[in-house]
């Protein structure tokens, strides 16, 4: 099982980028999942919350700016972030709990961080 994050880039204040977590290999289910941030020389803070049935939470830093949703068929969580401000600045990463189905057809439990994505608030 691999978790990716993307989507992160170079964007000017004031812009907007769609960040994605995506399970791949035989993941059945993505569970819970937060993304994370972590700005240079700073402790890595929860960004946003996602759980099974739909319910989110934010940081107060982005609410009102961001919006966690999911895709199940995708095993694809986004985090949409707009109007984004220099302070923004970090590698974001998620991070799943979910499920995968083994060859033997046994289920595997797990939880992992994915690699991260930069984020760049600059103009």
């Amino acid at each position: 099982v691999q978790l990716q994050a993307s989507g992160g880039g170079l964007v000017q204040p004031g812009g907007s980028l769609r960040l994605s977590c995506a399970a791949s290999g035989r993941t059945v289910r993505l569970n819970d999942v937060g993304w994370y941030r972590q700005a240079p020389g700073k402790q890595r803070e929860l960004v946003a919350t996602i759980s099974t049935d739909g319910s989110t939470s934010y940081a107060d830093s982005v609410k009102g700016r961001s919006s966690i949703s999911r895709d199940n068929t995708k095993k694809t969580v986004y985090l949409q972030l707009n109007s984004l401000k220099p302070e923004d600045t970090a590698v974001y990463y998620c991070n799943a709990d979910g499920l995968t189905l083994n060859m033997d057809d046994t289920y595997t439990a797990w939880r992992f961080w994915g690699q991260g994505t930069l984020v760049t608030v600059s103009s």
